[in-house]
C-alpha cells in the first residue's frame, strides 16, 4: 500500500509521520496500482533484488545524489509547471 511505503521512506530518512498529507484524489488518479509479472516468471525471468530490500539503497542513492535530482526538476520548465500544479500548496 502506498501508506506503508510512504511510512518506510519516512523511517530510512529519520522524517515524522506527521509529514504525511491527505488529500482528495484528482480526476484521472489511479485507484489501484498493480503489476502482474506472472508471465515473466513463466519465462524463467526473476528480479534481482526483492522490492522491500532494495528500498534502503534507493533512498540512499537520492540522498547522495540530490545534486542530480534538482538538475532534473530545474532543467524542465514543462515539468516545473506540472510539478507545481499537481503538488505545490496554493496561498488562498
Amino acid at each position: 500500500k502506498n501508506i506503508e511505503l510512504t511510512k518506510r521512506l519516512l523511517q530510512l530518512l529519520e522524517k515524522d509521520e506527521t509529514l504525511i498529507e491527505f488529500v482528495n484524489d484528482r480526476k484521472g488518479h489511479d485507484k489501484r496500482y498493480a503489476l502482474d509479472d506472472s508471465k515473466l516468471r513463466g519465462l524463467g525471468w526473476k528480479p534481482r533484488n526483492e522490492f522491500n530490500q532494495s528500498i534502503p539503497q534507493v533512498v540512499s542513492w537520492y540522498v547522495q545524489n540530490e545534486d542530480w535530482l534538482t538538475r532534473i526538476r530545474n532543467k524542465s520548465d514543462d515539468f516545473r509547471r506540472y510539478y507545481e500544479a499537481q503538488y505545490v500548496k496554493r496561498k488562498t
